[in-house]
């Protein structure tokens, strides 16, 4: 499963802003210089992150982005999902009948453990435990 930079820079974003909590809101033009990503690309994932009131916005000269909820409250999980869907490692774990040996394939269920070890870590993992790391250009 490789990632795609929605999720990556939405995560970015998030630790970002709550990372800069303290300071009111924040602005896009802010975020971009801090992370190195384009304001119309943040502006394009801001969208989802509202939507799924992760992120809450403010208007006015003194405007900007806030996070919605507190930074414990947000995983991994939940980003990946916004931005790439419910997604298994292969294709026969969430649709079975594409494969014709799916019924008695091994295979498949370590395939299904891996996928279900990597949800649980993604949902164990918090925004708030993100900030405690000096890797968040990582991410």
């Amino acid at each position: 499963m490789k990632l795609s930079t929605r999720s990556r820079y939405g995560t970015r974003i998030l630790v970002d802003l709550a990372r800069h909590n303290d300071q009111g809101p924040v602005q896009i033009g802010e975020i971009s210089k801090r992370q190195d990503i384009s304001v119309k690309y943040l502006e394009q994932l801001i969208r989802p992150l509202k939507q799924a009131d992760l992120v809450t916005s403010v208007r006015g000269p003194k405007g900007g982005h806030l996070l919605a909820k507190k930074p414990d409250e947000i995983t991994l999980g939940q980003i990946v999902r916004l931005f790439e869907g419910q997604s298994d490692l292969v294709e026969c774990v969430s649709h079975p009948e594409k494969c014709s040996m799916s019924d008695d394939c091994q295979v498949r269920l370590a395939w299904q453990d891996a996928t279900r070890v990597l949800y649980e870590k993604l949902d164990a993992t918090t925004i708030a435990d993100l900030m405690q790391t000096n890797h968040s250009n990582d991410l």
